[in-house]
Formats: C-alpha cells, structure tokens, sequence
C-alpha cells in the first residue's frame, strides 16, 4: 500500500514537470530553440499565484486563471524582445540569449522582492481520501485532476483549432507554411503564449503542494522537465507528458528506496542514458539535418 502512495506522489510530481515540459518541447518543434527561460516562467507563475491568493484574497481557481493570464503574456513579451530577431542567427546565439533572459528574470525578481522564501498560504483544506485502503491527499487529486484537464485542452487546441493546425504547419515547414498564408510571427507568439501558461500553471499548483517558493525555484524543475521533455522526445507533445510522469515517478521511487540524497542525480542519470541508448526519446524520430 506504501508504493501505490508513493505512485501518487510520483505522479503529482511528474504532473508538475510535464506541464513544464510542454513548454519546452513545443517551442523547440516551432523554432527549434532551447528556452532555458521556460524554468523562470514557472517562477514567475508561482509568485503570481502566490501575490493573487495572499494579497487578493481570492481561490485556488481564480490565481491559477490569473497565473496562467499574466505568464502567457510574460512568454509573448520574452519571444518578441529576445528571440524574435535571432531566428536566423546560429543556435548557439540564441541559446545564450535564453541563458541570459534566465539570469535577467532571475534577479530582476530578487531586486525587487529579495531572495528570501515565501510560505503559499492554504488556500484547499488538506485532506485525506482512502482509495482502495490507501490514503491519498485531496491535494495530490487535485493536481492530478487539473494537470490532466489543461494536457486535454492542449491537445484539443492544437488538433482542432485553427492556431494549432497553424503551429503544427510552421514546425513542419516554416517558409511552406508562410506561402500558404500562415502568418509565422504571429503563431510562434501562440505557442510561447501556450507553452508559458502551462508553466504558469505548473508554478501555482508547484508553491499549493510545496508550499514553499523563492526566487531561484525554476533552475532545478527547469532543468528536469527539460530533461523530461528528452526524455519523452524533444518536439513531441505526447512524450513531453510521458517523459515529465516517468521522471516524477522514477525520482518518487528512488525516494521511497532510501536513496533522497540521489533523487536530482537521477534525473541527470536518466539524460545521459537516453542519450547514449536513443538520442531521439522515446516518441521522438531519428532526422538528418543538413550542415
């Protein structure tokens, strides 16, 4: 009974860095760049969340709307000053500019608020419901709940809307794409828009079922759901999930066997095994780039 709480803890935690995920793996199948800012945006979620519930007032519900509002505009903001003119610079340009942006955001918030942590105020009682003889917090429903209801919207914007044809044609072929009269600039926006309210998403429902956050929160989950995002296949949205539920799981188990010092080495290992045995992911495609 112990290891199915220890699931669900894996899988709460999992939750979290998939919705993370998410963000990385679209950018990167539209514009084929790392955004190492995504982990900031995350941060910048979860003080949002955290600014809604203690000084509004208001419910779980309401800052995480708020949250998830205020970080697609953060994204928009971050794709059009920093990265909008480096689309046809080198890889490693932008991928220094992201680090940069990573670091800017980082300490503009330490500037402005100090880098001491902050406790999330209780905004859902906590509770516990037995399932089949197991114990399972009311919290750790929740956030299965809402993670697995924003990955169904996901996928229902991206399958059946309009921008989401339009974004699945520009990761095909951006300049086809431009020649049948998808407006580029316009849809790399959206999907930094979509992909920074997930993790606006990720940062309330991370300080709910923490209750801890501080201004260098995102480096670490940044880094694992990039790792999950790999892990699952980078550019894939259906590997980001799987990768960000398998990394929460695996770092939950080698918890659970003793092993809390490892949790963040595991990860890393898992990264470099991927690497060596399947450097595509798992739901990844082996491609040849022309150099």
């Amino acid at each position: 009974m112990e290891w199915i709480q220890q699931l669900v803890n894996g899988i709460s935690l999992g939750s979290i860095y998939a919705l993370i995920a998410l963000g990385y793996t679209m950018v990167y199948g539209i514009i084929k760049l790392i955004n190492f800012a995504h982990g900031d945006v995350f941060m910048l979620g979860a003080f949002i969340g955290f600014y809604a519930i203690a000084r509004w007032e208001i419910g779980f519900f309401p800052a995480l709307i708020i949250a998830m509002a205020l970080c697609a505009i953060i994204g928009v903001v971050i794709e059009r000053v920093a990265y909008k003119r480096l689309r046809n610079a080198t890889r490693i340009a932008a991928l220094i500019t992201a680090i940069g942006v990573s670091l800017l955001i980082e300490n503009v918030v330490i500037y402005f608020r100090g880098a001491s942590p902050e406790a999330y105020p209780e905004v859902l009682p906590e509770t516990s419901i037995n399932i089949l003889g197991v114990n399972i917090s009311s919290i750790s429903i929740l956030i299965l709940a809402v993670t697995i209801v924003l990955m169904i919207l996901l996928q229902f914007i991206v399958h059946k809307t309009k921008i989401g044809k339009a974004m699945r044609a520009v990761s095909l072929d951006p300049d086809a794409a431009r020649l049948m009269g998808i407006n580029v600039d316009n849809t790399i926006s959206a999907t930094f828009a979509i992909g920074s309210a997930l993790a606006g998403a990720a940062g309330v429902i991370f300080g709910v079922y923490y209750t801890r956050i501080e201004p260098l929160m995102g480096v670490l989950p940044g880094l694992k759901a990039f790792i999950a995002a790999v892990f699952g296949g980078i550019g894939s949205i259906p590997g980001a999930m799987v990768g960000g539920l398998s990394l929460g799981v695996v770092e939950t188990v080698v918890s659970a066997l003793g092993f809390s010092l490892w949790r963040d080495a595991a990860a890393f290992v898992i990264l470099i095994l991927i690497l060596i045995l399947k450097p595509s992911g798992i739901f990844g495609k082996n491609t040849r780039e022309k150099v």
